[in-house]
C-alpha cells in the first residue's frame, strides 16, 4: 500500500497539539495533586470538628450523670452514719 501524502499544515498542527499536551501535563498533574491534598485536609478538619462536638456531648452527659449521683445521695443517712462514728 502506498503512503497517503499528508498536508504539511496538518502535520504541524498535530505536532503543536502533542507538544502542548506534553507541556501542560506537569501543570495538570500538580493541580490534581493540590486538589487531592486540599480535599484530604478539608476532610481531616471536618472529622476533627465532628469529633470535638461528639466529645463535648459525651463530657456533658458524664457531668450530668455525676451531678445527678451527687444530688441523689441521701443526706440523712450520711449524717446519721457520721453521728454514729463520732
Amino acid at each position: 500500500m502506498l503512503p497517503t501524502p499528508v498536508n504539511s499544515y496538518i502535520t504541524d498542527s498535530v505536532t503543536q497539539v502533542n507538544t502542548l499536551v506534553l507541556g501542560d501535563a506537569p501543570a495538570v498533574a500538580m493541580g490534581n495533586l493540590y486538589i487531592a491534598t486540599s480535599h484530604a485536609l478539608a476532610n481531616a478538619a471536618h472529622n476533627a470538628t465532628a469529633q470535638q462536638q461528639q466529645m463535648n456531648i459525651t463530657a456533658l452527659a458524664a457531668t450530668t450523670a455525676g451531678v445527678t449521683t451527687l444530688y441523689s445521695i441521701d443526706t440523712a443517712s450520711t449524717s446519721s452514719g457520721t453521728a454514729k462514728i463520732l
